[in-house]
């Protein structure tokens, strides 16, 4: 056999042990990089999580005070009046309503949640697929 060339026999296993490396390697990359988007949304989610139980609590001191604030009956009367259009003889109500848009401000942090996961698996998956190519074109080449 000359020096440099390699018998088909050889080929043919480095062609089916590398493809199968190759796809081992691929399947690594791919649970690598789905582990760190959940270990990175579990995070954020912690954070929002840890926020909302600061908001709890501060909110719960609130109501703790509404509730000794309603035991006198001139703030009672006061804020039945205000938030339940109740009026004292000759009095006229005149509500504003103000408009809030939390609710959808809320529906589209969701929705943008939701696509940055989906970008980043599809660079993911676009990285993975260049490399191949990469490697296929540099065997091409050689060959």
């Amino acid at each position: 056999m000359a020096k440099g060339k390699i018998s088909r026999g050889t080929k043919s296993r480095l062609i089916i042990f590398g493809s199968i490396s190759l796809i081992f390697v691929v399947v690594f990359i791919i649970n690598l990089l789905y582990s760190a988007v959940t270990i990175y949304n579990l995070t954020m989610d912690k954070k929002k999580l840890e926020k909302q139980y600061l908001e709890l609590q501060e909110q719960s001191e609130q109501l703790k005070i509404d509730i000794e604030k309603f035991n006198d009956k001139e703030y009672l009367a006061n804020y039945i009046r205000e938030h339940y259009l109740y009026s004292k003889d000759g009095e006229y109500i005149i509500k504003i309503v103000e408009d809030t848009n939390e609710a959808s401000e809320t529906l589209e942090n969701i929705k943008f949640e939701i696509n940055k996961n989906y970008i980043f698996i599809a660079l993911s998956v676009l990285f993975i697929l260049m490399i191949i190519f990469i490697i296929i074109r540099k065997k091409n080449k050689r060959n």
